[in-house]
């Protein structure tokens, strides 16, 4: 099999070096848009830009100099300086009449001076108090769900990465990093958006009589771009009208994607002399606090006091060093509670700042929705099985653009050596490397090397890997990669392969993939939850519009295969859906599931029930309805009947969320799983409560409580986040978990802490 994957990979690559010898590019171009301008304001017309690459002259902006006074950020457009601006004011829609001219207006005014972009937004309304916007929490995902706008920059004019900033009728802000396009655009792919990216920058809104107002303020620092006298990004802008649920954008986007496909943006050129200065931000930190934990009789306290020092240095433009001292993550939120069942392991995300900042860039992609086989995960870093921090002395990251189309991504992060203390451990060293080359438009070569040694003993983990991305057309691609790993203790089927081949286009979603991982591939800085399999699978999925009341239908059927390394048949799935998204985003899902499991061995259900060695064939019904996301009072509903090992299963799980205003939200999860079996029954009640209350776009709230009935736990989470400038942030944080599992000794564990940040740029 390993010789089947080289002998893929290695025709793979050879026909993209031929269309990269041959010069090669199939990307379609936006189409032309006759009554789409970039112009200037006063005092006369900018002309269209014409000659940029990749972008039709419709689709290209030249900003002027801001001048002597720049703007002020108060989301009122009434400063002389946007008199000059360069100005768009036509869009088109995406939802829901593809190619027609967007029903309301909205005009987006560009400046730029030596350290900074500035963008101004009028989003016009004809019927103002239909406009959607509660949420002013800084990344909130439900900004997506109301009225807002977006602008993404692809400053390298790779059609491949970029930013992403967005805001909405109150000036809630989020960023995000986008990786190979996003990646995320067809059902079953990894996503490759990363939206715990916090960029500096500065937006204030308001809402006016004829619509809304926004002022965007972006340091030029807080973009890496090329070295280059003159700069041409790639640029596109989009509007949600939420109350129509309409979607435009200033350069079209087809369907299937959104706004991340950076090949169709549109060009922003002209530019010069911008100023970095030296490039380099400093954010020293102090966290105090105290923590106490009881187990039964027991009791200790401990206080919390310390410093630490993040550093961000610009090697070159598009080259960036970060190092990280005494790294403390307090301010993280914690993991919510999911329930297992299953025999294997479940994925946590991870939520710490120094992991998620270009996380993309050392990750290849996989199979997204399935998880057989990430070959880097952060959460094995500075954390133990169980979620435990383990502390980290500190660590150094570089990440960056080189000319030429080379990425380039090293980590080196040393944790705690603890050997002194009870049940103490040794340190390890892990070194993460992540090479890549663009090659023709849209393809890429890479590989990735993962070192993980443990200090003093002799003991190490590595993950090699080679991988390619090749895609002729916007609508075909073809991914693949080959990975091994080494341990002392391991010494033959160390191997995995995955391969890909996608269409998707307006009216189809189709994919076809296959996964070998050998019996003793060991990613311990991966997640690989099972070992030992080939894995097929063929999805076939058709997209009507029927038109009506219906948006958009997405019928599927897919298949899952599993073996084990003797072909021997161990899992297959047939999977049966229907989802139909109505006009208003209201969403209604159906589906059967027909399984055959083969289980090898006994194992252990939610610690309570075990099911021995068989073959078991059973159905899985889903019936699930999610209200318009966008209402002040939104509910999802989902309920799975089915039969289970000889047994029968029952799920239930319930979301019900309140939108109270602009400052307050609330929302309650309830899932329950009532298990019957012929060697025993169960039920699971997981309770989850988050309540949101925003003082102000930068001072927050947020409250997380969580009950498993069957661990007898309750845990308690307070996040109170305070943006006193862009940049800096006080975090005050009190987390509180108390267990009462029968037949084991009371738990309850407190920790109270304030974090405090300073950020200092130059």
């Amino acid at each position: 099999m390993v010789a089947l994957g080289f002998s893929l990979l290695s025709g793979l690559l050879s026909t993209q070096a031929r269309l990269f010898a041959q010069g090669q590019t199939h990307d379609h171009q936006p189409p032309p848009a006759s009554d789409t301008s970039a112009s200037g304001a006063a005092p006369a017309e900018i002309p269209r830009q014409g000659g940029v690459i990749g972008a039709a002259p419709e689709y290209s902006i030249q900003p002027p100099s801001v001048g002597q006074r720049p703007p002020a950020i108060d989301g009122v457009l009434n400063d002389e300086a946007w008199r000059r601006a360069a100005v768009i004011d036509k869009f088109t829609q995406q939802e829901p009449v593809e190619g027609q001219p967007a029903t309301e207006r909205t005009e987006v005014r560009m400046l730029y001076d030596a350290n900074h972009l500035y963008i101004a937004i009028h989003a016009f309304d004809a019927d103002p108090a239909s406009i959607i916007a509660t949420e002013m929490r800084r990344d909130s995902l439900r900004i997506m769900d109301e009225d807002n706008f977006q602008v993404v920059f692809d400053t390298f004019r790779d059609r491949r990465n970029g930013y992403i900033f967005v805001t909405n009728p109150l000036g809630a802000k989020l960023e995000e990093q986008i990786f190979e396009e996003g990646g995320g655009n067809a059902r079953g792919s990894a996503s490759n958006i990363n939206r715990d990216w916090n960029g500096v920058w500065d937006v204030a809104a308001r809402r006016t009589s004829d619509g809304w107002t926004a002022e965007m303020k972006i340091p030029l620092v807080t973009l890496r771009s090329p070295d280059l006298p003159v700069q041409t990004w790639g640029v596109n802008f989009f509007r949600s009208i939420r109350h129509k649920n309409e979607m435009v954008y200033w350069a079209p986007i087809p369907k299937p994607y959104a706004l991340p496909m950076v090949s169709r943006a549109g060009a922003l050129t002209g530019m010069r002399d911008i100023n970095r200065g030296l490039d380099l931000r400093l954010k020293p930190f102090h966290i105090g606090g105290a923590r106490r934990d009881r187990t039964g009789s027991a009791l200790g306290t401990s206080a919390i006091n310390d410093f630490g020092l993040d550093v961000k240095y610009g090697l070159k433009a598009g080259l960036a060093l970060d190092v990280t001292v005494n790294t403390d993550f307090a301010q993280a939120e914690v993991d919510e509670q999911q329930v297992n069942l299953t025999r294997f392991a479940l994925f946590f995300p991870e939520k710490r700042d120094f992991f998620l900042e270009n996380s993309g860039q050392f990750t290849i992609s996989n199979q997204g929705t399935d998880r057989l086989m990430d070959l880097f995960f952060s959460r094995r870093i500075g954390l133990s099985e169980t979620g435990t921090p383990i502390g980290i002395v500190g660590g150094a990251r570089v990440t960056g653009k080189m000319p030429g189309g080379n990425n380039l991504a090293v980590m080196n992060i040393q944790t705690e050596d603890t050997t002194g203390r009870q049940n103490g451990r040794p340190g390890d060293n892990f070194l993460v490397a992540r090479y890549s080359k663009d090659i023709s438009r849209r393809s890429k070569l890479g590989g990735l090397f993962i070192n993980k040694d443990q200090i003093g003993t002799g003991r190490f983990n590595r993950t090699m890997a080679i991988d390619g991305l090749y895609m002729p057309t916007s609508t075909f691609s073809m991914m693949t990669f080959l990975a091994k790993t080494s341990s002392p203790d391991l010494a033959t089927e160390q191997s995995a392969f995955h391969a890909r081949a996608l269409f998707l286009n307006t009216r189809w979603n189709t994919f076809a993939e296959y996964t070998d991982i050998g019996d003793n591939f060991n990613a311990e800085v991966g997640f690989v939850p099972r070992r030992g399999i080939r894995q097929s699978k063929l999805h076939i999925e058709r997209n009507p519009r029927p038109g009506g009341i219906i948006r958009v239908m997405d019928p599927m059927w897919n298949v899952t295969y599993t073996t084990d390394q003797q072909n021997r048949l161990l899992t297959r799935r047939f999977h049966h859906m229907l989802g139909t998204r109505f006009q208003n985003g209201t969403y209604l899902n159906v589906w059967w599931n027909n399984w055959y499991e083969r289980l090898d061995e006994p194992f252990r259900l939610q610690g309570v029930v075990t099911i021995p060695v068989g073959v078991y064939r059973f159905d899985e019904f889903m019936f699930m309805y999610n209200s318009n996301p966008a209402r002040r009072f939104y509910q999802s509903i989902r309920y799975s009947p089915q039969t289970f090992f000889d047994g029968t299963r029952r799920n239930l799980d319930l979301t019900v969320g309140l939108r109270g205003g602009s400052r307050f939200s609330t929302e309650l999860g309830y899932q329950r799983n009532n298990v019957n079996l012929p060697w025993g029954s169960f039920a699971v009640d997981l309770s989850i409560l988050r309540v949101d209350f925003s003082f102000s776009p930068r001072q927050t709230l947020r409250t997380l409580s969580q009950y498993n009935s069957l661990t007898n736990q309750l845990s308690t989470s307070f996040r109170y986040n305070f943006i006193y400038r862009p940049g800096s942030d006080i975090f005050v944080t009190y987390d509180e978990m108390q267990a009462n599992t029968i037949g084991a000794p009371l738990i309850r564990n407190r920790q109270f802490a304030i974090k405090t940040t300073y950020l200092l740029s130059r």
